[in-house]
């Protein structure tokens, strides 16, 4: 009876570690971008690399993602749920007077795309500040 018991409860571990799924991102583009008159950048995350453009009308610079920097980026857009994206309220408004450049969030999954209204470039909501921290950090490199 121990025996079955252990195998059972062995077995029932081995199970539940193995269905934890991890996200798919083959097909996922996650693209920041931050504009005002004067100021301009997009950061473009695709299958470990990214792309960061710091002026209008210029190449973008291509970066190798490491594993670990990777793996932050797919942990943190799984915890954003993309039906709710476009209903996401900015915390401040200075965007509104020239105060700060508009920020927006733009995803594309299996060919739909998810997009944010415009926010503070450097106040994104909460529901997506860690992903858009994590992209942004790209273009300080």
């Amino acid at each position: 009876m121990r025996i079955l018991s252990l195998l059972l409860l062995t077995l029932c571990i081995a199970t539940g570690c193995c269905s934890q799924k991890k996200t798919d991102m083959t097909s996922t583009q996650i693209e920041y971008s931050a504009h005002s008159r004067g100021y301009y950048k997009t950061i473009v995350a695709q299958n470990k690399t990214v792309l960061v453009t710091k002026q209008r009308n210029a190449e973008p610079e291509k970066i190798n993602i490491d594993d670990a920097k990777w793996n932050e980026i797919v942990a943190a857009y799984s915890k954003v749920n993309l039906d709710n994206l476009s209903a996401l309220k900015a915390p401040t408004d200075k965007r509104t007077y020239d105060g700060a450049a508009i920020g927006n969030l733009k995803i594309t999954k299996d060919g739909k795309t998810y997009e944010t209204p415009g926010f503070d470039n450097g106040f994104p909501p909460k529901e997506i500040e860690k992903l858009v921290n994590l992209l942004v950090d790209f273009a300080k490199e």
